[in-house]
């Protein structure tokens, strides 16, 4: 347990700035997850919508330093490949 002022707030922001990553990283993974059970389920009605949804919140993910970049682009590409081939 840190003993300085500056330490302890160093702590306290940290454990907050942790929290508010894990609940942007788990609604990516939600997001991603989604898509894919549509792919496999070959809804094609909704699979666009939530293709959408996910490659949104890879690039939130980006912008928010959660993903590196390359992770995000390899990802959407993953992701496009399933559409293509759910789509025909």
């Amino acid at each position: 347990m840190p003993n300085i002022k500056s330490a302890k707030k160093r702590v306290k922001v940290i454990a907050k700035k942790t929290l508010i990553n894990q609940m942007h990283k788990t609604a990516l993974k939600t997001a991603v997850k989604k898509f894919e059970a549509a792919a496999e389920a070959g809804n094609k009605a909704e699979i666009n919508a939530l293709f959408n949804e996910a490659v949104k919140k890879l690039d939130q993910g980006v912008s928010q330093g959660i993903l590196h970049k390359n992770t995000a682009a390899r990802k959407k590409s993953q992701l496009a490949l399933i559409l293509a081939k759910v789509n025909g």
